[in-house]
């Protein structure tokens, strides 16, 4: 069973690996996880025939690093998806910045 206090809703975005041509799920810029960080999700969020390039998801992920390595962002892959819109993105990201001050 998995412990309810180690998720927090987060904010991610599908974006294009130029390296490889996939999309990868990265956290959205501006809350305490480096827009560079690796997230571990559903297979189906970073598939560009349901969600193109771009498209903006909240997931409730936890911090983790799994045997010592680079940490990273597990989100469970069995949770509903939730697509967010622009505004509801902005939303979101300016509620988490004015709980941070």
């Amino acid at each position: 069973m998995r412990d309810p206090w180690a998720y927090r809703e987060v904010a991610v975005h599908s974006v294009l690996d130029a390296r490889t041509g996939r999309l990868q799920i990265r956290p959205m810029p501006g809350q305490a996880f480096a827009p560079s960080m690796r997230v571990q999700c559903a297979r189906a969020l970073s598939d560009p025939a349901q969600y193109p390039a771009g498209t903006r998801f909240l997931l409730n992920a936890k911090l983790t690093d799994r045997l010592g390595g680079e940490p990273f962002l597990f989100a469970w892959h069995g949770d509903p998806v939730q697509v967010l819109s622009a505004a509801q993105a902005r939303k979101f990201l300016a509620a988490f910045r004015r709980g941070r001050i």
